[in-house]
């Protein structure tokens, strides 16, 4: 199931078992420069440098997601179309670190995004990933080929999850994640393959105890949020007592703020910040922050930096739609930013939170 071969970058799409012609073929990238910064309010300058240079790391993929830098110096992102993981490492190019990582039947998939979507690692640094097509939460064991994979969460009252999209753990090793309908065939909320009527957000105790190959316990799994239309992107706040949660649809495109209960449950959302009048490709997406509390998310147009307060305060501009993004470097200042068919990233003056 694990394929962790060095391939040539020039055939990557059929090593993923792409339709020749549908998709672009991965290239590594030299440093040059690509998008712009705009400042919306001097509080930007304490954050991105006076002369950063957003570059283009490795493109050619379908749609790509869920960056995530792991222990070893490694960057780890989905290639959803593709059905992949990939992992790029500096100076050496991208592999193939996981097929399939999504859907897994023996029909092909009869949807647009057959792929895994974000990822996180708990406490022991293991990867979790949001299983989106596969419609559960995985775990794999260790990083090494041939690891075993363990299924944290696919139910909810007996029913099968949409298509967990993003998730996040908390301190207490709890794993909070959003469920729309993205990975689902006709994506749409009327799919006859949806079986909840909503799109929620959830928390899982203690996901991060869970043993090696233990069979999903869905009884544990708590629903937080059922009222929002598309719930996408989840982060907390640096001290984790707000937990953020973007909302893609079209017609409402806002960041959600929650005050976090001491049982781990949520109350009081509120609009933290709203991108509806706003103009430019992309919608809220994914989600990050930085350990002064700045949001990292994307949006119309690029990536917002969204001030503590809900101010958005500077957008990096990319020429392709945004999805997500995430730390990396042996600093935390390296944020890798996946947008569409590439990998972007710049150096920021503030490290990030991450796991």
């Amino acid at each position: 199931m694990k394929s962790r071969a060095l391939v040539s970058l020039f055939v990557v799409g059929i090593a993923m078992g792409c339709s020749p012609g549908k998709q672009k073929k991965p290239t590594q990238q030299p440093a040059e420069a690509f998008g712009t910064v705009e400042k919306l309010d001097p509080a930007l300058d304490t954050i991105v440098p006076l002369h950063a240079k957003v570059e283009r790391v490795s493109t050619g993929f379908g749609w790509t997601e869920g960056p995530i830098w792991v222990h070893s110096g490694r960057l780890l992102f989905a290639a959803i179309y593709h059905n992949s993981i990939m992992e790029w490492i500096p100076g050496k190019g991208v592999t193939v670190f996981l097929y399939p990582s999504g859907y897994h039947g023996r029909k092909p998939y009869a949807g647009p995004e057959p792929g895994s979507n974000g990822m996180t690692l708990d406490k022991e640094g293991r990867l979790t990933v949001a299983g989106h097509a596969r419609r559960d939460i995985f775990r794999l064991e260790s990083l090494d080929p041939g690891a075993k994979l363990t299924v944290l969460v696919d139910r909810y009252h007996g029913k099968r999850l949409n298509s967990p999209n993003d998730l996040v753990y908390r301190s207490d090793g709890s794993l909070y994640f959003t469920d729309p309908p993205y990975g689902l065939p006709t994506q749409s909320d009327h799919d006859p393959l949806k079986q909840l009527s909503f799109n929620g957000v959830f928390r899982l105790p203690a996901a991060s105890s869970v043993p090696t190959g233990a069979r999903p316990d869905n009884r544990k799994l708590q629903l937080l949020i059922k009222d929002l239309t598309r719930p996408n992107g989840i982060a907390f706040s640096p001290d984790e007592k707000y937990l953020y949660v973007s909302v893609s649809d079209p017609k409402h495109m806002v960041w959600m703020r929650y005050d976090v209960k001491p049982d781990g449950s949520v109350t009081n959302g509120t609009v933290f910040c709203s991108a509806s009048a706003s103009q430019g490709i992309g919608s809220p997406d994914g989600i990050k922050v930085d350990k002064d509390g700045n949001l990292y998310g994307a949006g119309p147009a690029g990536l917002w930096i969204i001030s503590p307060d809900g101010k958005h305060i500077g957008t990096i501009k990319l020429p392709e739609k945004v999805a997500n993004c995430n730390w990396g470097g042996t600093d935390g200042k390296t944020l890798y930013i996946t947008a569409s068919t590439s990998v972007y990233r710049i150096r920021l003056e503030i490290p990030g939170v991450r796991p």
